[in-house]
This record gives C-alpha cells, sequence and structure tokens, in this order.
C-alpha cells in the first residue's frame, strides 16, 4: 500500500504515452484510478517491476475466468482450458522490456494466457504480437468498449 502513489506514477506515464502515440481514449485520464490499484493489491492481484528501489512498471494478473472474455466476437479462443488474464500493463518508459517480462512472469505461473488492448494501441499491439499472443477476435469491457483479444498457449 505504501507504493499506490508511486503506482499511480507510473500508470499516470503511460496514459501520457498512450495519448502522445494516437491512444487517447483507451485509459483517459484516470484509469485506472486508486481504487482499483488498492482493489488489485489487497487482491494479491497487481505486480510491479522494480529496480534500484524504484518501480518502472506494473501489472495486474488474474487466472480464473475472465466475464470480459466470456463472448468473444470475429473470431474464437485457441482453447477453453484455465487461463490467466493480463490486465493495466503499464511502464514509466525508463525501462526496456517491461512486457517481456511481464509476460515471463505470467507464464510461469500458468502456461495459458489472454490479453486485449485498444485498437488504437498500436504500440502494445505489437508487442502482445512481438511475445506469441495470437489475435482471436474482439472482446468488450464493462462499459461496452471493444477490444482486440489474443491468446497465448
Amino acid at each position: 500500500m505504501s507504493d499506490v502513489a508511486e503506482i499511480q506514477k507510473v500508470y499516470d506515464s503511460a496514459r501520457q504515452f498512450m495519448y502522445s502515440h494516437g491512444n487517447k481514449t483507451q485509459w483517459g485520464e484516470n484509469y485506472p484510478g486508486e481504487d482499483l490499484i488498492i482493489h488489485d493489491i489487497e487482491n494479491g492481484d497487481l505486480y510491479a517491476y522494480e529496480t534500484d528501489g524504484k518501480i518502472h512498471g506494473v501489472f495486474a494478473f488474474f487466472i480464473g475466468q475472465d466475464p470480459t472474455y466470456q463472448r468473444i466476437e470475429q473470431g474464437s479462443w485457441l482453447s477453453d482450458t484455465l487461463y490467466g488474464t493480463i490486465h493495466r500493463v503499464a511502464s514509466d518508459g525508463a525501462k526496456n522490456g517491461i512486457m517481456q517480462k511481464t509476460v515471463s512472469y505470467c507464464e510461469n505461473k500458468i502456461p495459458h494466457i489472454r490479453i486485449d488492448t485498444h485498437e488504437d494501441n498500436k504500440i502494445m499491439q505489437n508487442l502482445i504480437q512481438e511475445n506469441g499472443f495470437r489475435q482471436c477476435g474482439i472482446i468488450y469491457t464493462e462499459d461496452g468498449s471493444p477490444r482486440i483479444a489474443y491468446e497465448k498457449i
């Protein structure tokens, strides 16, 4: 809990980066908010990449069914077996390879992983594919916004 402010700064950096690279709507101005960050910490679902006493990357990771992945359009999932879901990957930009480190860590927990991103988030789409994920279709977030869904087995 003592790292919440530093985690928020990482998310602030990521939002600014997304905005400056054509992805102005995926996270808006305040997503994820402090309440969601605290919720993820309390549930043991928030992970941080830290070096030299500073947090440079964060992500949420859950194992089990993700409600937003129950319906997929314009494609299908590769497998219906138990999977983990990576959400809210962010970097402060100071260290390279945060996505690769995130995927590697999650694969060590469970080899079947799903992830999604906004259609305007071209950089994340490339990173996801570079890390071995296959595009599977379109899912919808809780607010009904479409996301490109990926899976890796």
